[in-house]
């Protein structure tokens, strides 16, 4: 064993060698906050942990640390995510009818647009929960590009194109 490890260093290494993934966690329980930073980060500097994933592994050299050898075999390589997984092309997202959304997007589609005021009537939201909607939801998710206008009488009013 590595004469450079703590004894709690030492201990991880030991748990993950035994694991067949060779993942560090779990930790023990009492290492938390700082320590349990600073212990992670001595065994990257060491090379001893590589990050993969957002799970750190046993390297190699890890491994010889305890005295132990890898149970994973160098020709295994990880597999890469499902097509189903990795579309290019965005889901549609559907829109129930009845919901306040639809009823914030039907309300967007009149000729002249709506304003703040009409759509929080509409869904009994308050403004920054519409404004939240447009942007997030109408804008962002669904996809739709909405215009603003100010009107003549300082109202603005949000349509979709």
């Amino acid at each position: 064993m590595n004469a450079k490890l703590t004894t709690t260093q030492a201990a991880i290494l030991k748990a993950a060698a035994d694991r067949p993934d060779g993942n560090i966690e779990p930790l023990p329980t009492n290492l938390r906050g700082g320590a349990r930073t600073a212990v992670i980060d001595g065994l990257l500097a060491r090379g001893l942990i590589a990050e993969s994933e957002g799970s750190h592994l046993l390297t190699d050299a890890g491994y010889a640390a305890v005295g132990k050898r890898s149970r994973i075999p160098k020709d295994v390589r990880k597999l890469d995510a499902p097509d189903a997984l990795t579309r290019s092309e965005p889901i549609p997202h559907t829109l129930r009818p009845g919901t306040k959304l639809a009823a914030i997007i039907d309300a967007m589609r009149n000729p002249g647009g709506a304003t703040i005021a009409q759509m929080m009537a509409g869904t009994g939201w308050q403004a920054h929960s519409v404004r939240g909607a447009i942007s997030g939801m109408v804008r962002k998710r669904l996809g739709y590009e909405v215009i603003t206008e100010k009107g003549a009488d300082g109202q603005r009013a949000y349509r979709i194109a």
